[in-house]
């Protein structure tokens, strides 16, 4: 099964994140399928603070990838911005 979640990258406590399409079974930081986008949770602008691929993200789940709570909630925000 593929998930869709956030992948830790950066240093202690600067840590950014990447959207990836990953098998369920690999670590949080292992091997994955494809980057979707990244997400900086120190910035204050939303366009500063992530960048999604949502056509991307839109096919993978169309092939059964399951989201997880902290991407969806990513995903609707850029949804909610760029409408």
């Amino acid at each position: 099964m593929v998930k869709i979640r956030l992948r830790k990258t950066g240093c202690n406590r600067v840590a950014t994140f990447r959207v990836v399409a990953c098998d369920a079974r690999s670590p949080r930081d292992g091997k994955f399928l494809e980057i979707l986008g990244w997400y900086d949770p120190r910035k204050v602008e939303l366009k500063d603070k992530c960048g999604l691929n949502l056509e991307r993200i839109a096919y993978w789940k169309g092939q059964g990838a399951q989201v997880s709570d902290t991407v969806a909630s990513l995903v609707k925000q850029v949804q909610k911005a760029q409408a």
